[in-house]
C-alpha cells in the first residue's frame, strides 16, 4: 500500500513539474514576443506619397508707422485712427473679422544725438516718437487680394509686407497623402516578403515623417515714401497666382516575418 502511494505521489510530482514547465515556457515566449516582438524575425519597407493641393488662403501684413514730436498721445491717436480705417477697408472687401488681427505695437523714441568736442559728450535727447502697428489680414477671394494690397495702402498703411500662399488646414490634405503612402507601403511588403521567400505577418509598428508644407512667398510690397501715405504707383500690384503646394508624407511600416 504504501509503495502504491509513493508511486501516485511520484507521478503526481512530476505531472506537477512538466505543468509548471510548460507554463513557464509559455509565458517567457509571450512575454518576450509582448516586449519585443520578433526582434530577430521582422523586416520593414518604407514609402511616401506627395498631394498636390492648392492654396486657398493669401496672407500678408500692413503696418501703420506715424512718426512725430514729442506729443505721444497725438501720435497713438493718429495711429490708431489710421490703423482703423484700414481694418474697416479690410472687412468692407469681404474679409471675415477672425481673418484680421492686431500683430504688433510699438513705440519707439527717437534720439538726437551731440558731437564729443570738447571730451565730455552730453547724453542724447529724445526729439520724438515713432508708433508702429501691424495687422495680419488673411484673404481667401483671391480675385480681391490684388485689390484689398493696393487698398490698404490707399487707407492708411504705409507698409504691406509678408505676402504668402497657404493652406488653412493641412489635416485633410495630411491624410490623403497618410493613407496613400500606408497604401504603397502593404504593397512594397508584399513584393520584398515574395522576393525573400516568406510571407508577410502581423503589422509590429508604423513610423511615419510629414513634411510640412512651406508658406509660399510671392512678393512684398515696398513702404510707401514718407511714412505717410502711399506712393502713386501703389495701385499697380500684380495679379495673384497662389500656385500650388506639395505635402509629403513618408511612413515605416515593419512587419512579422511569416
Amino acid at each position: 500500500m504504501n509503495e502504491k502511494v509513493k508511486n501516485a505521489m511520484g507521478s503526481a510530482v512530476v505531472i506537477g513539474v512538466l505543468a509548471v514547465s510548460y507554463a513557464a515556457v509559455s509565458y517567457v515566449q509571450t512575454y518576450s514576443q509582448s516586449i519585443e516582438p520578433s526582434s530577430f524575425r521582422s523586416f520593414s519597407v518604407t514609402a511616401d506619397a506627395k498631394v498636390v493641393a492648392v492654396p486657398d488662403v493669401a496672407a500678408f501684413t500692413a503696418s501703420v508707422i506715424t512718426e512725430g514730436g514729442l506729443d505721444l498721445g497725438a501720435l497713438q491717436t493718429m495711429n490708431v485712427e489710421k490703423t482703423n480705417a484700414v481694418i474697416a477697408y479690410v472687412k468692407e472687401q469681404g474679409v471675415d473679422e477672425k481673418d484680421v488681427k492686431t500683430e504688433g505695437y510699438a513705440v519707439e523714441p527717437r534720439y538726437q544725438y551731440y558731437g564729443c568736442e570738447t571730451g565730455a559728450c552730453p547724453p542724447p535727447r529724445i526729439v520724438g516718437y515713432t508708433v508702429r502697428q501691424t495687422v495680419a489680414v488673411k484673404a481667401r477671394d483671391f480675385t480681391k487680394a490684388g485689390t484689398i494690397l493696393s487698398g490698404v495702402v490707399e487707407n492708411g498703411a504705409n507698409s504691406v509686407s509678408s505676402l504668402n500662399f497657404t493652406i488653412d488646414d493641412l489635416t485633410e490634405v495630411q491624410n490623403r497623402a497618410r493613407a496613400e503612402a500606408i497604401a504603397k507601403a502593404k504593397v512594397k511588403a508584399k513584393l520584398v516578403a515574395a522576393a525573400g521567400g516568406f510571407g508577410v505577418g502581423r503589422l509590429l509598428s508604423i513610423e511615419e515623417n510629414g513634411y510640412p508644407s512651406y508658406p509660399q512667398p510671392a512678393y512684398v510690397m515696398r513702404e510707401a515714401y514718407g511714412r505717410g501715405g502711399a506712393r502713386d504707383d501703389a495701385k499697380m500690384v500684380s495679379s495673384i497666382e497662389p500656385g500650388s503646394e506639395d505635402v509629403r508624407v513618408t511612413v515605416t511600416l515593419r512587419y512579422e516575418i511569416r
